[in-house]
């Protein structure tokens, strides 16, 4: 009986550890190419406070924000949650179709949700309005790839 439990035990002890194995190669195999940063992202936002629950609309809230890595690829910047095992980015903004709307500082519960140097981008993707949250340093980087695109693309950047 002990040494069923005692097999038991270490079987899920090793499966726990597998997992986080998982999750860490993940991440490596992410930012193996380079041109990763940490950024948080809301998604989809109702156009004012009088289009959707009062919660939801409130940017201090905190709700609603996921954390990320995000990575540049040309044209695009590929979203990976952080907390998720699979291999595909779970969203993937096209330079072309990004507009920056806004751009401020944490407020509320938000500082909470969010990693100590944020900064909160709001933003207007294919008519969808997302809210980017990453550092300072990230955010420069962020705005030179928004404004190098290639001739020709619209690029609006607040």
């Amino acid at each position: 009986m002990f040494l069923a439990v005692l097999v038991s035990v270490l079987a899920l002890v090793a499966l726990v550890g597998i997992a986080l194995f998982v999750f860490g190669l993940r991440r490596r195999l992410i930012q193996r190419s380079g041109g990763t940063f940490d950024c948080s992202l809301r998604w989809n936002l109702p156009e004012d406070p009088d289009d959707g629950p009062e919660s939801a609309a409130e940017p201090s809230n905190g709700k609603g924000w996921v954390y990320g890595v995000a990575r540049y690829s040309g044209d695009q910047v590929m979203w990976f949650r952080v907390f998720s095992y699979a291999p595909r980015p779970r969203r993937i903004l096209e330079r072309s179709a990004i507009e920056v709307v806004a751009r401020r500082t944490p407020e509320g519960e938000e500082e909470l949700a969010l990693l100590s140097d944020a900064v909160v981008l709001g933003c207007l993707h294919r008519g969808v309005r997302l809210e980017l949250a990453m550092s300072e340093d990230a955010l420069t980087g962020f705005l030179a790839w928004l404004e190098a695109a290639p001739p020709g693309q619209r690029v609006n950047v607040a």
